[in-house]
């Protein structure tokens, strides 16, 4: 078998020759994996720098979950977060509960790189927020990332009536196909009105920009904190609490439990079925010193 392996934190992995694992003792509790595709995630990249809360020790075998074949010839997906090995390998030992069988209509590539990009709004959400009414309105901090993306589209398969898309990239917006769209820098949060969700997928100075902007009144506002692309920290102005109707919750693990995940990964599956928003590029895991050091915005999904 062939693995990626990091051998000193922040260096790029090496594609690795290692002697194959016997097959698991037949049990309910373990499966082998064939692996047919895994993706090149931010998670995936930070990890890999040692410096993520879930970071485990070296050697590091990067990757957080993929798409491969059990023994039976079931293509399902897996996740790595709770396996002694990262997903860039060629064969894995997988706790049975940490795979999922994968929907007819999606494929392996389009999984691998779509699961972990989904679950961060499909979780927030999903389990995050309460009692969003019908027809609710969304505005995805964030909306040109990847994770924005899948964001507009599983918003509106949740219900979402009205998308508003923020960025610093007026062109990449336009063509996202949102209800309306705000330019980072430009002064047009004072106008946005009242929404019933925040994703933000940026923390920082365009989250508090955010948050001072808000209507005082139309109802209350659920804020959900994804990620820090802009900043790790959120400043909160006391007069934000104070003035406005607003829940502030964050979405990510520790904030809802492994379990909770795997309750929600089907659905999320099936809402991705027949989505083509998103163009990935496809590389041979043997290249993987190559394309980490080649950085960039691409998607990029490994396949043996």
């Amino acid at each position: 078998m062939y693995a990626a392996q990091i051998h000193t934190w922040g260096q790029a992995p090496t594609y690795t020759s290692l002697p194959s694992p016997p097959p698991p003792p037949t049990s309910p509790e373990t499966t082998q994996i064939t692996l047919l595709a895994t993706a090149l995630h931010r998670l995936v990249r930070s990890r890999a720098s040692g410096r993520h809360y879930t970071t485990t020790a070296l050697p590091h075998t990067p990757g957080v979950d993929g798409i491969g074949l059990t023994p039976s010839g079931q293509t399902v997906y897996f996740s790595t977060l709770e396996a002694p090995t990262g997903s860039f390998a060629t064969i894995l030992h997988i706790p049975q509960k940490d795979t999922l069988p994968l929907p007819a209509g999606l494929s392996p590539i389009r999984a691998a790189a779509l699961g972990n990009l989904g679950m961060s709004s499909w979780m927030a959400l999903r389990l995050r927020c309460e009692n969003l009414p019908a027809g609710f309105s969304a505005l995805i901090l964030g909306a040109t990332t990847a994770s924005g993306r899948v964001a507009i589209h599983l918003a509106r398969y949740l219900g979402a009536k009205r998308v508003i898309g923020v960025g610093r990239d007026a062109a990449k917006l336009q063509a996202l196909g949102l209800d309306e769209s705000i330019v980072l820098g430009e002064p047009a949060f004072e106008a946005l009105g009242h929404v019933d969700v925040v994703l933000d997928y940026l923390g920082g100075a365009p989250a508090t920009a955010l948050l001072r902007a808000l209507p005082p009144a139309g109802g209350r506002v659920q804020y959900v904190h994804i990620g820090g692309l802009a900043a790790a920290e959120v400043v909160v102005p006391g007069s934000v609490l104070r003035g406005k109707d607003i829940v502030i919750r964050g979405s990510g693990l520790g904030s809802f439990e492994q379990g909770d995940m795997w309750r929600e990964m089907g659905a999320m599956f099936e809402a991705l079925v027949g989505w083509e928003g998103m163009e990935f590029r496809v590389e041979r895991l043997e290249d993987v010193e190559r394309v980490w050091g080649e950085g960039g915005a691409e998607r990029v999904v490994f396949v043996p």
